[in-house]
């Protein structure tokens, strides 16, 4: 078993972590790949540090130091090498990581030893469309949404070309059932199992009391059409990444992408716990 280790470098933590997770993971037989500019900040006898792409292709499992915006970070980066993810989480909720530090000794020698499933989720790839056209793949959400107008802006959508909701708003959220529970979710949209096949168009506040979050099936196209606004004062993203920029009138595609993504799991009701852990935990 071959492991490729990804810290985020915005975690303090990170690199100690890293650390520990590479010497519990040699113990129990693995190899262990690292970045080569982290030798000086994760310096541990035994690791392999190598560039990144050779990292990615010889990797058996990508093992991510962060929570959930450092898998959605990798998971993006690695997309072309079809590698499973396990995050350890560093963050303050982690509903993609499912190993917390404490649970390390555990999880990771189950890593070690191959004894995890794999939990498959659905990608969503976006399209500007256009002769400067730009696309993205998102494991959570697209979002299109206003920059610094004051005024709220008016979005179409279109299910299969036909017009199915106008929302007047700060904007709208496309997500995946694994996004049900982020953004999607604040904006007032359901929670979805993550092995629904299904996408959830929420409107971000809307200037109506029946803007209802909307489910569709994920064989469905949803467009999203800008109405009148200033230049360059709209944007579309994938997963919290930088935005693009668009025009009044500009039109974005969202379908099913053909590509997937493989979430390394223990129980098949970890997203359950998740939600009971996390989520009611917080209130």
């Amino acid at each position: 078993m071959t492991v490729y280790i990804s810290p985020n470098p915005g975690k303090p933590m990170a690199y100690g972590i890293s650390q520990r997770a590479a010497q519990i993971l040699m113990a129990h037989g693995a190899k262990v790949l690292m970045q080569m500019n982290l030798r000086e900040e994760c310096n541990t006898m035994g690791v392999q540090f190598l560039p990144q792409k050779e990292c990615l292709e010889k990797t058996d499992v990508i093992l991510t130091i962060g929570g959930d915006g450092t898998i959605l970070h990798e998971a993006n980066l690695s997309l072309e090498y079809h590698k499973p993810i396990l995050g350890i989480n560093l963050g303050r909720c982690g509903f993609l990581a499912t190993c917390e530090v404490d649970e390390m000794e555990q999880k990771l020698s189950a890593v070690a030893r191959g004894d995890y499933m794999l939990d498959t989720r659905m990608l969503l790839y976006v399209r500007v469309l256009g002769d400067d056209s730009w696309e993205g793949h998102a494991l959570n959400d697209v979002v299109m949404t206003k920059g610094r107008l004051q005024q709220a802006i008016d979005f179409s959508i279109y299910c299969d070309d036909i017009l199915v909701e106008h929302y007047r708003g700060d904007g709208v959220i496309v997500a995946t059932p694994t996004g049900s529970t982020a953004y999607s979710l604040a904006a007032g949209g359901p929670i979805l199992d993550s092995q629904t096949k299904g996408v959830v168009v929420t409107p971000i506040c809307p200037h109506s009391l029946a803007s209802p979050a909307m489910v569709f099936a994920q064989e469905r196209k949803i467009n999203i059409c800008v109405g009148q606004v200033a230049d360059e004062e709209v944007f579309i993203s994938c997963d919290g990444a930088a935005g693009y920029s668009l025009c009044a009138g500009a039109t974005a595609e969202v379908r099913l992408s053909d590509q997937i993504v493989q979430l390394i799991t223990f129980s098949k009701a970890d997203q359950f716990q998740a939600i009971d852990q996390k989520l009611r935990g917080r209130r």
